[in-house]
């Protein structure tokens, strides 16, 4: 092992969006654990649309990246050194890293990848360990299905989305996925079970949901934002849920835009509108890794990658998710697994 750590810094906050430059790839020394710390060689980076978002300075429910300092990322792999009695060396772990070969990290924020049979470790990590859980207790503790409603996720073809929505199906709702493009659309029948899809590209997507779902909308849950949300807003029924888990299409904006303007029928048809971060249900992991796994086994749930090989292609990996590029879960392979 050389002492060679490549690595992403953020070098400037993005302005709309992630242009060259803002990020620079640059080799430095493997770092060494200080008290509490580990040293992590990097297998799996999970690419997601939170990233963005920490490369702004806006309000945001952690601190933003610091200029200057290793791009935040969820990552998987092996620790080299640790200088916590927590964490053994050689622990496979997944958590909060950078965007580096060697991340250093607290102990604290990783945690040692449990063995689930019938279930390889990409799978834990890439599918169960953030993405399962937050399809899981967003629709099941906000949204609360009942069979026979109608569920719409939007952003449906992404990791979050197709795994709303089998959950949709699997515990009763008529299911609807908005996404962009004829196959993403396809693949939202086809692969992940979607009774109905909707192509925002070429669909009018208020008119298509008045179509499909003459009874309204009882559960919208809401990855993209923006005038989807404002168009959804006008579709609910009484008492519906919005669960709103992200809002991927004013990040580049970095956050700004106009209020949607439908925001009165939040008191006419008597809404519940809350959002979530999925490490509020850090505690209960364990109950959405039994649920997903066992579906998995079943045959029950499927999931898709998008794989990218190699770190040095973070950058313009990450890239893809605002332009609506992957199919599936978007994670550079780094490194082989120990």
């Amino acid at each position: 092992m050389t002492n060679q750590n490549r690595q992403w810094i953020l070098a400037r906050r993005p302005v709309g969006e992630i242009k060259d430059g803002d990020l620079v790839f640059r080799n430095d020394p493997i770092p060494t654990p200080g008290r509490g710390e580990v040293v992590v060689k990097t297998e799996w980076l999970s690419l997601d649309p939170t990233n963005r978002l920490w490369m702004s300075d806006i309000p945001q429910y952690m601190p933003p990246v610091a200029l200057g300092a290793p791009m935040r990322g969820i990552f998987c792999g092996t620790v080299i050194k640790s200088a916590s009695d927590s964490i053994a060396e050689g622990a496979v772990v997944m958590g909060l890293g950078t965007w580096s070969d060697y991340a250093v990290t607290p102990a604290a924020m990783v945690s040692v990848v449990p063995e689930i049979p019938g279930v390889p470790r990409k799978d834990v990590f890439g599918q169960l360990f953030l993405v399962g859980p937050t399809a899981y207790f967003g629709l099941l503790d906000i949204g609360a299905p009942k069979i026979g409603e109608t569920l719409v996720v939007s952003g449906a073809a992404g990791a979050v989305g197709s795994i709303t929505g089998q959950l949709g199906r699997a515990w009763g709702c008529k299911t609807v996925g908005i996404a962009g493009g004829k196959d993403k659309c396809a693949a939202l029948t086809r692969d992940y079970g979607f009774d109905h899809a909707i192509d925002y590209k070429s669909e009018n997507v208020a008119a298509r949901l008045k179509q499909i779902c003459p009874e309204g909308v009882d559960i919208y849950f809401d990855n993209v934002g923006g005038e989807t949300l404002n168009t959804l807003l006008m579709q609910m029924n009484l008492f519906g849920r919005i669960v709103q888990c992200g809002m991927i299409s004013v990040y580049d904006a970095d956050g700004a835009g106009a209020a949607p303007s439908n925001y009165p029928m939040i008191l006419m048809q008597r809404l519940k509108v809350q959002g979530f971060i999925v490490t509020d249900y850090a505690a209960r992991y364990p109950e959405s890794f039994r649920a997903l796994a066992k579906l998995r086994l079943e045959g029950k749930m499927n999931w898709q990658y998008h794989d990218i090989v190699g770190l040095e292609n973070a950058d313009n990996a990450v890239r893809m998710l605002f332009k609506g590029q992957n199919t599936g879960k978007l994670i550079v392979k780094v490194a082989d697994p120990a």
